[in-house]
């Protein structure tokens, strides 16, 4: 079976971040598989084109937040009519809502100009948002024909804070493919990795305060932060008080293509999330071999058996972060092994075959309901 599905998402490629890049990943290939894709996103970049194609699929980014922040009521009512017009026009047999934010509003507003069954999938990051019942995200859940989780632990949460989604719930892994090339031997000098947005759930700080505490104990040790955000200039700021200017190389943004030769060339993988869904990161890290020592939020301790493929430690502490590196780096080969071992997991739990599979049977149950209800 293969059908039409309006895949709504705040945020799609080029956006960066977990979110935009792995639907950038899943619609090609369910698109391989026969199905036709419109997606509708948030205009965040003004140099980005409102009207664009992504592998052949139109993408409609539109100007969502800017008129829910100005409540302008001309262009909030130019926008539902734009989106009742695509959804008239393109008769979706699902409507997969990616990612729950206010742009939400738009296609709640616009329901009856084409009725479908529709899909929520949910991320961590915006679970306490989701979980009040009155709230627009609360609402589109409860409505919803079925529901997502990106973790056992937030599947968890969602059914006791929605105990009506209970039978129409599941949790579906993100897999990851792969990467081209083979994990290379950890460094002769020890490197440590960061990578991802540079923001303040992500804790990079904390990561800066422990290189900063055994520093002069490793003097050949170098901290590699990869990723661009708002809190740059002052993870910069950071380093100089601490004086680690000349230990600490910030890239910017990394280019997904260029993620697996990076964590390659490290020695470890931080992932000190004050909070967090079940990154990328923790995956790809995995993928290339590499431990990882990461924080007890969100899907981290699903990723990561802790003792066997990396350490989980308490967010914020880091005390027990400075003392995770520190056991790591004197036990290299138990650090290479955990590893080897992380790969033969992440492989196993995280296959992107059957991540893409579980969308497509969703699509399958979900779109025969839609055609039975229109009957």
């Amino acid at each position: 079976m293969s059908g039409r599905i309006l895949f709504w998402s705040e945020r799609f490629w080029p956006t960066i971040g977990g979110v935009g890049l792995s639907s950038a990943r899943l619609l090609p290939a369910l698109q391989a598989r026969g199905w036709e894709f419109v997606v509708v996103t948030l205009k965040e970049n003004a140099d980005l084109p409102e009207e664009d194609t992504f592998h052949g699929m139109r993408v409609c980014r539109w100007p969502f937040w800017t008129a829910v922040s100005s409540k302008d009521p001309f262009q909030m009512l130019s926008l539902r009519k734009r989106v009742a017009a695509l959804k008239r026009e393109f008769a979706p047999d699902l409507i997969h809502i990616d990612f729950l934010g206010s742009s939400v509003l738009f296609h709640e507003q616009t329901k009856d100009a084409h009725p479908a069954p529709v899909l929520v999938s949910t991320d961590s990051a915006f679970l306490e948002d989701a979980v009040g019942r009155d709230s627009l995200a609360g609402r589109t859940l409860l409505s919803a024909d079925w529901v997502t989780c990106v973790s056992q632990l937030h599947l968890a949460a969602m059914r006791k804070a929605m105990p009506e989604i209970i039978p129409r719930s599941s949790c579906v892994y993100k897999g990851r493919r792969p990467p081209d090339i083979e994990p290379g031997k950890p460094p002769a000098s020890p490197r440590i990795l960061c990578l991802g947005r540079l923001v303040q759930s992500k804790g990079f700080d904390l990561a800066l305060s422990a290189f900063a505490s055994i520093s002069s104990r490793y003097t050949d040790l170098r901290l590699i932060i990869g990723g661009d955000g708002p809190d740059r200039p002052e993870l910069e700021r950071q380093i100089e008080a601490l004086g680690l200017q000349g230990r600490v190389d910030m890239l910017g943004w990394v280019d997904p293509d260029d993620v697996p030769g990076l964590m390659s060339s490290a020695t470890l993988i931080l992932i000190p999330s004050r909070s967090d869904g079940l990154p990328n990161v923790a995956k790809e890290a995995g993928l290339m071999a590499r431990p990882v020592i990461a924080t007890r939020v969100g899907g981290l301790p699903e990723v990561i058996d802790h003792g066997q493929t990396g350490l989980i430690i308490d967010p914020g502490d880091a005390s027990a972060l400075t003392d995770s590196v520190t056991y790591l780096l004197d036990h290299p080969d138990e650090a290479a092994e955990m590893g080897r071992r992380a790969r033969t997991r992440v492989s196993r739990i995280f296959d992107f075959d059957t991540y893409v599979t579980a969308y497509e049977n969703l699509y399958e149950m979900l779109a025969a309901e839609g055609r039975r209800r229109a009957i």
